[in-house]
């Protein structure tokens, strides 16, 4: 039985018209607002971001004063930065801050987070009073804690002298004391917002998995460390990454506490890459040192998503 199709209809017979689908237009008109809603956003990132980086790139291998044109140089500047001991000295600092400052604003944060999860009298007011050091000016923090960690006149080496220590630190005024004071100025401030990270990760934590280890036996340790921690580890995971690249770039809180002082006991990369660009106006080489700084982060991410991985695994 032969198929009547549309070209083989005889002459005249009347053909259905082509129905306009209303769905297509549907899509298209939600493609539209979509774009009109994300678009601004990364034509700002494309302008403030990703362009600003490109020509980082470029500019680390040149040689550039702000006057002028660029010159090439190639690795000229990775080369420098391999025998500048101004850098090696700042990278130093950098791990240092980062290594201690990372685990200290964890433990702290999630003890909080473990405190204030519980149903207490004026939690919501313990909780802001632990987030509001996070939004207060970083210049009137610094000024505070310089004023407390006052080697003569500073309460805090008052109350050391109380307690029968005869010869305190002298804080931000020694080489030796200056970085761990930034470290626990930097945990002070931070331990609010990761305490609030944790928060959320413990209210998500299933209540029946609380009760069955207590039918089980197992005491408070033991609930913390099978029940919590394992659903705590997104959470866990979030807030370790976001700490590690905060931690390597810190600049504001060094800046306005010590300024990289004494000498150069609390220089950070950071602050290295902004003397040499904004103050030397050495901007090749304040890139190159840039470039250093990024890769070191990514390195260090990815092993964190590696690690994480195979502990998920």
């Amino acid at each position: 039985m032969a198929t009547i199709t549309v070209d083989d209809a005889a002459p005249g017979t009347r053909r259905t018209p082509r129905r306009p689908n209303p769905g297509r237009k549907i899509r298209r008109r939600n493609t539209a607002i979509g774009w009109t809603f994300i678009l601004p956003n990364f034509v700002g990132f494309a302008l403030l971001t990703l362009i600003p980086v490109l020509v980082l790139f470029y500019m680390a291998f040149t040689n550039w004063d702000v006057f002028g044109s660029a010159t090439w140089t190639g690795l000229a500047n990775f080369k420098r930065l391999l025998h500048d001991a101004t850098f090696a000295t700042a990278v130093r600092n950098t791990f240092y801050y980062a290594v201690f400052h990372i685990p200290l604003t964890i433990v702290v944060s999630l003890a909080l987070a473990l405190l204030l999860n519980q149903k207490l009298r004026g939690v919501a007011f313990f909780r802001t009073a632990a987030f509001f050091p996070y939004i207060t000016s970083i210049v009137a923090i610094a000024i505070v804690w310089n004023l407390l960690f006052s080697p003569k006149y500073g309460p805090i080496n008052q109350v050391l002298h109380v307690l029968g220590v005869a010869n305190p630190p002298g804080w931000t005024t020694s080489a030796q004391w200056s970085m761990p004071a930034v470290i626990i100025v930097g945990t002070w401030r931070e331990m609010g917002y990761y305490m609030i990270l944790f928060l959320a990760g413990l209210q998500t934590v299933p209540r029946e998995l609380y009760e069955a280890a207590r039918v089980d036996g197992a005491n408070a340790w033991q609930r913390f460390r099978n029940v919590t921690m394992p659903c705590l580890r997104p959470t866990m995971f979030f807030v370790t990454v976001m700490l590690t690249i905060a931690s390597f770039k810190i600049l504001d809180l060094i800046l306005v506490m010590t300024e990289g002082g004494p000498g150069t006991s609390t220089l950070v990369i950071s602050q290295f890459i902004y003397q040499k660009g904004f103050q030397e106006f050495q901007f090749g080489y304040a890139s190159a040192a840039s470039v250093v700084l990024f890769l070191i982060c990514i390195v260090i991410t990815i092993v964190q998503f590696v690690v994480n991985k195979r502990r998920a695994a």
